[in-house]
């Protein structure tokens, strides 16, 4: 498999190094888990298998920006915000946008890149892992386990829809969170439970918000763990939601975390989007 054109940003993810955060290693892996996994079951591959996360900088139904070339017939699982499809390639694949910020591409096989401590994936942050894609890139894809999926899962010939992976976008997404750990040191930690505002810099380490800051009322906090789903309150008071290339400890209190489907669900915003956080029931 072939890179013609990587789009705003191209990378090889799988579900990350889990395990290794002792030693200051992020997991790592795609932003939006359940997608990928999505575009796996699609190919027919094993949910560990490593695919493309594209990043799309125009709203559905433009393409990604992704352009991939085949040098014979392969099955492709697509997935994205708005659910997924399989389609069978031939030659060239622009990839589409599927509603939201990141779309996954898987090949049936999987992508077979060199495996850094049990993974392929690319990490931004630690620069584990290969470089993201460019023009001209050539990708391993490996042998498929298993026969080709059931006609009702990934037709051979044709595009076959899914339900979505998340509820469709609304004029504003919900995100659902938990307060804590460090909800004690704001003076109102509900403040959090807003309408915020995605700001442009944001990335795989985390989605910075825009929006009323909250007032820290606890002194210096020494470095501790931090968990992918972390809401963190830097100095200024503005939310960062880690995802999946956070750094492992951080210094600023977290005033609350997020649910796993919220996680992937702030993956796919982007920027200029509006979004509320709400509190776990």
């Amino acid at each position: 498999m072939r890179v013609i054109t990587p789009g705003a940003l191209a990378t090889v993810q799988d579900r990350g190094r889990p395990g290794y955060a002792h030693l200051g290693v992020p997991r790592s892996g795609a932003a939006d888990l359940a997608a990928a996994a999505l575009a796996n079951r699609l190919a027919g591959n094993d949910p560990r298998a490593a695919v493309i996360e594209a990043t799309t900088v125009a709203a559905a139904p433009a393409p990604s920006g992704l352009v991939l070339e085949f040098d014979r017939p392969a099955l492709v699982g697509i997935a994205g915000l708005r659910g997924g499809f399989a389609t069978v390639a031939r030659g060239a694949l622009r990839v589409p946008a599927l509603g939201g910020l990141r779309t996954y591409v898987a090949p049936r096989g999987g992508i077979e890149i060199q495996a850094v401590l049990g993974s392929r994936s690319t990490d931004l942050l630690s620069g584990l892992g290969g470089a993201p894609l460019a023009a001209g890139d050539v990708l391993p894809l490996g042998t498929a386990s298993g026969p080709w999926p059931a006609t009702d899962i990934a037709p051979r010939t044709s595009a076959y829809d899914v339900p979505p992976t998340h509820d469709l976008p609304s004029p504003r997404a919900v995100l659902t969170a938990t307060l804590g750990p460090r909800a004690d040191w704001f003076a109102d930690p509900e403040a959090l439970f807003a309408e915020w505002e995605v700001s442009a810099d944001s990335n795989r380490v985390g989605v910075r918000l825009l929006g009323t800051p909250l007032v820290t009322t606890g002194p210096e906090l020494p470095s501790e763990g931090m968990p992918t789903g972390a809401i963190q309150i830097p100095p200024g008071g503005l939310p960062v939601l880690f995802l999946a290339d956070h750094p492992t400890t951080g210094g600023y209190p977290v005033v609350a975390v997020l649910d796993a489907a919220s996680i992937a669900r702030a993956a796919q915003l982007r920027p200029g989007e509006r979004v509320r956080i709400g509190r776990a029931v």
